[in-house]
């Protein structure tokens, strides 16, 4: 004997069943790639105010070396 049932609706059900699991088995995956996501956003927000610290520092000197080197030419008044 076959271990099919006969009855359309339970090989209906099984299916649906199938397709839940591998559903719930796609979610909890893109569960973990989300929070993943999450935390190298935090990680880059976390870090812009450092960058933007370092680049006007390198703007200061970048300026005082333009000075120094007499490559600005000064604002008349």
């Amino acid at each position: 004997m076959s271990e099919e049932p006969d009855n359309p609706a339970l090989v209906y059900l099984r299916r649906i069943d199938g397709k839940i699991d591998r559903l719930t088995d796609d979610v909890q995956d893109l569960k973990h790639r989300v929070t993943s996501l999450e935390g190298q956003v935090a990680s880059i927000r976390g870090n812009i105010p450092a960058i933007s610290l370092r680049i006007d520092r390198i703007e200061t000197r970048f300026d005082r070396i333009e000075r120094r080197l007499d490559l600005v030419t000064s604002p008349t008044a």
